[in-house]
C-alpha cells in the first residue's frame, strides 16, 4: 500500500519502497532488488511530499545520505561484511547527539548547536550500517508527550492532522507512520517512546534500563530516563534494538547481554502465558471511554493465542512520588544551570519541572528511594503470578494539536503536562521493560495503543508477545491517509 502525500499527489512508483517493512527492506538490499541509493531516495521523495504538513523530519541531510547510501552499495558489490542495519535509511531524535549534523534538543539555547561525536546509540546504528536520513522533532529538551518547540514549529499527526503526535519521540513516531524513514531511535523518561507509538499507529519499546547504554550521559547512575527503538512493526523494533543494545564500558549500568539476543526469530506459542489485562491501572488513574473500547476487544486475541488471562494490576502506590521527585532531580541536575543563565528561553512547563527539582530536601529523595525500591519488589512479586502485563499506553486518544496537553482524561481535570501519562510513567519508575503496539482504533480512525509488560528485563518476551499479538491483529498495516 502506497502512502499519498498531504496534497493527495500520487507517489513516485519506487516510493513504495518506504512502505516496506525494515526487515523486508534490509533482505531486498542483500538480494540486490534494489540499490541503497535507490532506496534513500525513495525516501527522500516521500519526506519532500509528506513533511511540509507532518513536520516530523526537522534537519535534513540529503547529500550526506545519498554519500552514504553509495557506500553502503559500494562494500555490498566488493562482498565486504555488512551490518544489520546496511543501507536502511534512518532519523535520529533531536536530543540525540549527531556529528557534523545540527542537534537543537527542540531549544532556542541550541538552535545552531552541531556537535562534533556522535551519542553511543547513533554510533551504534551507524557501525550497523544505518544511512542517517536527518534528525526528527521533539518538545523542549524532550519534556513532555506533545511534540511542539520554538525553533522547529509543531509535529502533527499522520492519520489526523489536527491531533497530536506525541511525544517526545513525536518526530519518529510521525516519520514512521508516513513512511520518511524505516526506523528510528528515541528516548524514554516518562512514555516518550510509548506514548507517539500508540498515537501513531507504530511500534515502541521502552527497554530495561541499560539494555541501551547511553554516553555521553550526565546522570549516568539514574534509571528513568531509557534510549530505545522504534519501528512499524515488532520485527523491525526487534533489528534495531540488536544494534543499539549491549554493553559498554562507559555506562555504568549498561546489561551484559548482547544485542545479538535479539536478532532471533520472535516467533513463540502463547498457549499457557498467565496474562493480567489492567483497563485503568487498578481503578488508580482515569482512562477515556474511546481507549477502554478499542481495547477491551484485545483480551479475547489474547484468549485466542491460547493465553490464561486475568483482570488484575500490580500495586503502583508510590510510584507517583518516585517518577515526580527523580524526574524533577534530574531535570535540575541536566538544565538547572542554563536555566539560571537565559530563564526566558524556557517553556513555563519546564521551568516548573525544574523548579520542583530545586526545592527537593534530603528526606524527599530518601522516601522516593525507599518506596522506588518497594515499588521494585511488588512488581517482582507480581510477575511471579503472571508472565505479562496488558494495559492501556494512553490514557486518552490523540488530543487536538493546538493544546499543550489535555485539560481533562474521562472527566478528570489535569493540573500540569505530567498528569495524563501516568498509564506510562507508572511502568517507568517500576523500571520493567514495556511495548507499545498498535491495539486497535476508534470509530473516527485515531490510534490507540496496547501496553505490554514484562518482568525485570525480560525484554525479548515482551517483544515476543507484542510480534504474536500483532501478527493476530495487523493493525499496524492500516496506513494514514491524511485527514484534517
Amino acid at each position: 500500500m502506497t502512502c499519498p502525500d498531504a496534497r493527495g499527489n500520487e507517489p513516485a512508483v519506487t516510493s513504495e519502497l518506504c512502505d516496506l517493512t525494515a526487515r523486508d527492506q534490509a533482505a531486498a538490499l542483500r538480494r540486490r532488488d534494489v540499490s541503497a541509493r535507490e532506496l534513500v531516495a525513495a525516501h527522500l521523495d516521500r519526506i519532500e511530499r509528506t513533511n511540509g504538513e507532518v513536520n516530523a523530519v526537522v534537519t535534513l541531510v540529503p547529500e550526506r545520505a545519498l554519500a552514504e547510501a553509495d557506500a553502503a552499495d559500494a562494500r555490498l558489490a566488493a562482498g565486504e561484511p555488512v551490518g544489520p542495519l546496511h543501507g536502511i535509511p534512518v532519523a535520529h531524535k533531536d536530543t540525540h547527539r549527531t556529528a557534523g549534523i545540527r542537534t537543537t534538543f527542540g531549544s532556542r539555547l541550541l538552535a545552531d548547536n552541531v556537535p562534533a561525536e556522535d551519542e553511543l546509540v547513533v554510533s551504534r546504528m551507524r557501525t550497523a550500517g544505518a544511512v542517517t536520513l536527518g534528525k526528527t522533532n521533539t518538545p523542549e529538551f524532550g519534556a513532555g508527550s506533545h511534540t511542539f518547540n520554538e525553533v522547529f514549529g509543531t509535529t502533527r499527526n499522520p492519520y489526523h492532522l489536527g491531533r497530536s503526535a506525541g511525544g517526545s519521540s513525536g518526530g519518529a513516531a510521525a516519520g514512521l507512520a508516513a513512511g520518511m524513514h524505516a526506523l528510528a531511535d528515541g528516548s524514554d523518561m516518562g512514555g516518550s517512546l510509548r506514548n507517539p507509538a500508540a498515537f501513531c499507529n507504530v511500534v515502541g519499546l521502552r527497554p530495561s534500563p541499560g539494555r541501551v547504554p547511553m554516553h555521553p550521559c550526565e546522570a549516568a547512575w539514574a534509571t528513568m530516563a531509557v534510549h530505545g527503538p522504534m519501528g512499524r512493526t515488532v520485527g523491525d523494533v526487534a533489528l534495531l534494538l540488536s544494534a543499539i543494545a549491549g554493553p559498554d564500558p562507559r555506562d555504568p549500568i549498561a546489561l551484559d547481554q548482547l544485542g545479538s539476543t535479539f536478532a532471533v526469530p520472535l516467533d513463540r506459542d502463547l498457549t499457557g502465558l498467565r496474562v493480567a489485562w489492567s483497563p485503568d491501572l487498578g481503578g488508580s488513574v482515569p482512562v477515556d471511554r474511546e481507549v477502554r473500547d478499542a481495547l477491551a476487544p484485545q483480551v479475547k486475541v489474547f484468549e485466542d493465542l491460547g493465553c490464561s488471562v486475568s483482570e488484575d494490576c500490580p500495586d503502583f502506590s508510590g510510584a507517583e512520588e518516585v517518577f515526580r521527585t527523580l524526574r524533577a532531580w534530574q531535570f535540575e541536575l541536566m538544565l538547572g544551570s542554563a536555566l539560571d543563565a537565559q530563564p526566558e528561553l524556557f517553556k513555563p512547563s519546564l521551568a516548573w519541572n525544574i523548579a520542583e527539582g530545586r526545592r527537593l530536601t534530603g528526606r524527599d529523595l530518601a522516601r522516593a528511594e525507599r518506596a522506588h525500591t518497594a515499588l521494585f519488589h511488588r512488581m517482582r512479586e507480581f510477575f511471579e503470578r503472571y508472565d505479562a502485563l496488558l494495559l492501556p499506553v494512553s490514557q486518552v486518544v490523540p488530543f487536538p494539536v493546538e493544546a499543550e496537553y489535555p485539560a481533562e482524561v474521562d472527566g478528570v481535570a489535569q493540573e500540569s503536562y505530567l498528569d495524563w501519562m501516568r498509564s506510562a510513567y507508572f511502568v517507568s519508575a517500576a523500571g520493567n521493560p514495556a511495548l507499545s503496539v498498535p491495539g486497535g482504533f476508534t470509530p473516527d480512525g485515531l490510534p490507540v495503543g496496547l501496553q505490554i509488560v514484562g518482568p525485570h528485563r525480560a525484554d525479548l518476551e515482551v517483544l515476543q508477545v507484542g510480534h504474536a499479538f500483532e501478527q493476530a491483529t495487523q493493525f499496524w498495516r492500516t496506513r494514514p491517509t491524511y485527514r484534517g
